[in-house]
């Protein structure tokens, strides 16, 4: 079964090669703006769910994984920085505070579609203004939501993570594989994705 990943984050591309699942890479171009009220989990949900389906409506054969991951600090969803400036303003937001990742995960096959969202608490270092600067010097900011990432420099302002790493990464492996089995998709850990199981031997599971 052909697997498509609709993203273009070279993290999710690593998390999938990390556990076996060979995949094309296919972005999604969708509009992200946040509905007003709309709660951040809703919102990163459903844009999760709109990436599968723009691709999905392209390739409706195959198994396409889409995420989304948001940065929500006292409320506030915290996006890409538009430049360093702004990338500083939100890591001096963050520094010695918890915030919240929530990363949404869904497939889409034959017209279905799962999803759910991770939950992770994410504590931050106290960051002098110093540590900031040489942080968004490196680049690595730059394409991050809230201006940071966890596999990165960005490991080293961190105190703690209360939940999945890979989650703020990007893709909760676990959760992923858990939905695509839900969705009555085969992977063994040799990283192979096989056809669907007929929906008569899914109903006994």
């Amino acid at each position: 079964m052909r697997v498509i990943l609709a993203s273009s984050s070279p993290r999710r591309h690593d998390l999938l090669q990390m556990i076996g699942v060979a995949h094309d890479v296919i972005p999604a171009d969708i509009d992200e703006t946040q509905f007003d009220g709309e709660p951040p989990v809703e919102h990163v949900e459903r844009l999760a769910r709109e990436k599968g389906a723009a691709i999905a409506a392209r390739f409706p054969e195959s198994l396409v994984i889409s995420a989304d991951t948001i940065v929500v600090e006292r409320g506030d969803v915290l996006g890409k920085p538009r430049d360093a400036a702004e990338a500083r303003t939100m890591l001096r937001r963050l520094s010695g505070r918890t915030h919240i990742v929530f990363t949404a995960v869904a497939v889409t096959l034959e017209g279905s579609t799962l999803s759910a969202v991770e939950e992770v608490s994410v504590t931050f270092l106290p960051l002098s203004d110093r540590t900031i600067a040489s942080y968004v010097a490196t680049g690595e900011p730059m394409d991050k939501a809230g201006s940071y990432g966890i596999q990165g420099y960005g490991a080293t302002l961190v105190a703690r993570i209360d939940g999945d790493f890979f989650a703020v990464m990007g893709l909760p492996l676990a959760r992923l594989i858990a939905l695509m089995m839900e969705m009555g998709v085969e992977y063994d850990y040799g990283g192979t994705v096989g056809g669907r199981r007929q929906k008569a031997e899914s109903r006994k599971q």
